[in-house]
């Protein structure tokens, strides 16, 4: 299982990250607040402070084809935001 599955790059989060150092990454779904923070401590080498999660349902989507009305339902996911000790930093670009 991995834990880590993408991180967040959005505007809302790299304000937070520069302002608050504080990161955003989805989770598995099964994954808990200590293996999230064993994750990205392994992962990016950094001191994390706290993990906050939110879990996210799946949204019911419906499409109009030739077929007819197709009803669906979009992945729901886990959402993780993590602070770092002051002076830490993850830089997502620098394996671009």
């Amino acid at each position: 299982m991995a834990i880590l599955v993408k991180p967040v790059v959005s505007e809302k989060m790299t304000d937070q990250s520069e302002k608050l150092n504080r990161y955003g990454f989805v989770v598995h779904v099964a994954a808990n607040k200590i293996e999230i923070k064993k994750a990205v401590e392994k992962a990016y080498g950094v001191s994390v402070e706290s993990v906050n999660t939110m879990n996210y349902g799946g949204k019911t989507k419906t499409r109009n084809t030739k077929a007819g009305l197709i009803k669906g339902k979009t992945n729901k996911f886990k959402k993780a935001i993590i602070t770092v000790a002051d002076g830490d930093v993850i830089d997502f670009y620098s394996n671009i």
